[in-house]
């Protein structure tokens, strides 16, 4: 079972649609416990990073991000529900983010955000999201990005995997970190590849612990 955190944040039909073609349940939920125990957890997010956090917080979503890593289960952040996963965000001053990663979220530097269209990626070999995907585009819709990790993070273990791509300069497309995933991307919106991404993503919560 996948459930879909519903924090009032993101494309939840667009999303559930996208997972179900991968041939598994899945269901959008608020519910703590349910979200906590299915096999694989999608967080989606559209919208200013504090507005999410609230909406976030409100759904005690920090903490079942951070249970679930403890547990091994995997969790995928979309968009602003990977930006979530930082210490804070230009976006929204003094708000503090979830805070896996001690990494702040900057403004893009490019002369017109936000960045809205295809792009295509810099993929890390040792990638599993990616795995089978070659040559692709993938959508995107922001003015706000994750540049670099600080060396603290960088030197936790396991090792962070990162997908890179550019608009006024490099920035993080995606994020593979033990059993927690993000993307700035919308996978959900990414045609054939996005939906080929998704579906590793699926198979790898099978291999989840129950």
């Amino acid at each position: 079972m996948i459930a879909i955190l519903d924090y009032g944040s993101g494309n939840l039909r667009s999303a559930e649609r996208a997972i179900a073609r991968s041939g598994v349940e899945v269901k959008v939920s608020s519910n703590f416990d349910f979200c906590l125990s299915a096999d694989g957890l999608l967080i989606p997010g559209v919208g200013a990073f504090g507005q999410c956090l609230t909406g976030l917080l409100e759904k005690r979503g920090d903490e079942l991000i951070k249970l679930r890593m403890a547990e091994e289960r995997k969790t995928l952040g979309i968009c602003v529900g990977m930006q979530i996963l930082f210490s804070e965000s230009e976006e929204s001053p003094g708000v503090a983010g979830v805070g896996i990663f001690k990494s702040s979220i900057k403004r893009l530097q490019a002369p017109i955000t936000p960045h809205m269209g295809w792009d295509t990626l810099s993929v890390d070999p040792q990638s599993k999201l990616f795995a089978g995907i070659s040559d692709q585009r993938f959508y995107f819709v922001h003015s706000y990005a994750a540049k670099e990790f600080l060396s603290e993070d960088l030197k936790r273990e396991p090792k962070i995997v990162t997908t890179m791509a550019s608009y006024g300069g490099p920035f993080i497309a995606a994020i593979e970190y033990g059993s927690l995933s993000a993307t700035q991307f919308h996978p959900e919106k990414s045609g054939n590849a996005g939906l080929k991404l998704l579906d590793n993503w699926v198979t790898s919560c099978k291999e989840s612990p129950r």
